[in-house]
């Protein structure tokens, strides 16, 4: 059976010709490298830990093998069909720059939020297409009518520019800010939901969610919360983080019963940097003021929050490859292999000395992001041995009741690269274990 055989059969058995025509160098005629052999799956199998399927889309990045980049939770690399697409696009708009961007691929924006649209569950009419979860959770915040004495409620675990920007509302126009500090991880959504009830008032007017907390990994049950604020007062408007859950969870934007919801595409969908989504449910638009002027701000037309003026058209354009490499794998394949590897590694590293995480082994709870710290040891010296000892490149975490360092695998990690993050973690532990019970006996 020849290459080219067995990779339509894959692309039959997956569920998405168009997305893996061109997956890796192999498969489009412009990148002249060798096809792969791709393995034969059976419809509805679970391929969870079957390592020659992942193997293969394994090949279809780009990534160094000389660091192990364990965090994609900041920014996601993007598979070779993206990179390709994104060059396509901007060798073609350096032809003449004012055609090809405003009459070619300025069109192309609605077809890429059909695409979008399919992908979250919702009217493409509800999507705006801009460069980060930053820009469209800003968006809204600064766009919500709120009045001096109105009350927020949102969490410290919240990031930083969301706080930020609620911050700059509270100092700007008055507004009251109820944070609610959360010991993670919780396993007991109910409890999570009553912390938010109880800081509930008649002067509460919005809500802020983060649906996957990025320090640690922690899935909040975000239809939950927002079902308890509606009944406390159908008037309060929800807004939704949803960074780091889309793409790598399985839902789309309406079950979680939001009003707003913003991501950043460059993350788990590993579109090119700079790609974000604001989701605003249709009868919301006309009273979110855009956060760029646009000709009529109340207007009821999405397309209002996309006056960025000129902006990288190819980066958008690519935006719809990359879709396709995500559907070509599926939203239960994917959340199903990025939870089995954060368990895979955090599991085997449960009873080791000194060792710690503040992230759920249970798939109700977390994803593929998690959260570990050695006893006596900072972050940054943990992260700084990590990359030391074996060029396994991490994140270093303190930000309110969360200190460690964060591992965030991708589909494109190898088992063996999970199992050199154990066998470092281990023999940094024993070290510093030795080096405590020197200093100790001193």
């Amino acid at each position: 059976m020849n290459s080219t055989h067995n990779r339509r059969k894959f692309v039959r058995k997956t569920g998405s010709l168009a997305g893996l025509l061109t997956l890796a160098p192999g498969f489009t005629a412009l990148a002249g490298e060798k096809e792969f052999a791709a393995p034969a799956t059976a419809p509805g199998e679970d391929v969870t830990d079957k390592e020659d399927y992942w193997g293969f889309i394994q090949q279809a990045y780009s990534v160094s093998p000389n660091v192990i980049n364990l965090n994609n939770g900041g920014v996601s690399p993007q598979p070779i069909v993206v990179q390709d697409a994104l060059d396509r696009y901007n060798r073609l708009s350096n032809e003449a720059p004012t055609y090809y961007m405003w009459r070619t691929l300025d069109e192309g924006r609605k077809a890429v939020r059909m695409k979008l649209a399919d992908l979250a569950g919702c009217s493409p009419e509800e999507i705006a297409i801009n460069r980060n979860v930053s820009e469209a959770l800003e968006t809204i915040i600064f766009g919500l009518n709120l009045q001096r004495g109105n009350e927020v409620v949102l969490t410290k675990q919240d990031y930083p520019n969301v706080i930020n920007a609620w911050k700059q509302r509270e100092k700007r126009d008055g507004i009251v800010l109820k944070f609610i500090n959360l010991d993670l991880p919780i396993e007991d959504n109910q409890l999570i939901v009553r912390k938010f009830k109880e800081a509930f008032t008649s002067q509460t007017k919005a809500v802020m969610i983060t649906h996957l907390v990025n320090w640690s990994g922690q899935i909040m049950p975000a239809a939950l919360i927002s079902r308890a604020a509606k009944k406390h007062n159908p008037a309060i408007q929800v807004v939704v983080d949803g960074a780091h859950s889309f793409a790598h969870l399985q839902y789309k934007i309406p079950d979680l019963e939001g009003d707003y919801f913003g991501t950043s595409l460059h993350k788990w969908l590993c579109s090119p940097f700079g790609t974000g989504m604001l989701y605003i449910k249709q009868p919301r638009i006309k009273d979110i003021w855009t956060l760029l002027a646009a000709e009529d701000p109340q207007s009821a037309d999405i397309r209002k929050f996309e006056r960025l003026g000129t902006r990288s058209f190819p980066t958008e354009m690519a935006i719809g490859h990359a879709i396709n490499f995500h559907n070509a794998i599926g939203d239960e394949r994917k959340q199903k292999r990025l939870f089995y590897l954060k368990n895979y590694w955090l599991e085997k590293c449960l009873n080791i000395p000194g060792f710690t995480t503040q992230t759920s082994l249970k798939p109700e709870f977390s994803g593929a992001l998690a959260t570990f710290a050695i006893k006596g040891m900072t972050p940054g010296q943990v992260a700084a041995e990590l990359f030391k000892k074996a060029r396994i490149h991490t994140s270093a975490t303190v930000w309110e009741n969360i200190s460690g360092v964060r591992i965030t695998p991708h589909v494109y990690t190898p088992l063996k690269d999970l199992d050199r993050l154990v066998s470092t973690i281990h023999a940094i532990a024993k070290e510093n274990t030795t080096a405590t019970t020197r200093s100790s006996i001193k």
